[in-house]
């Protein structure tokens, strides 16, 4: 599973990544974690607040730190 999280390195990018990396933890899916913190290829994703958050190339979430719970649901375990 390809999860990308969406920002500029800001602390709401920062636990997000860290709620995402736990989340795929829990579920014991095999995950790779990209960090996308290049203003145009986060634009190319049509977010226009981070942190956002995309699964397999589809954006999940923008503007807001996801719980783990959360994360788990949107990753369909």
């Amino acid at each position: 599973m390809k999860i990308q999280i969406l920002g500029t390195g800001c602390a709401k990018c920062v636990k997000l990544a860290e709620n995402a990396e736990k989340a795929a933890k829990e579920l014991g899916v095999d995950f790779e974690i990209e960090k996308v913190v290049d203003i145009n290829r986060i634009l190319d994703f049509g977010v226009m607040m981070t942190p956002g958050l995309a699964i397999e190339g589809e954006v999940k979430s923008v503007g807001k730190v996801l719980s783990v719970e959360e994360i788990k649901k949107i990753m369909g375990k």
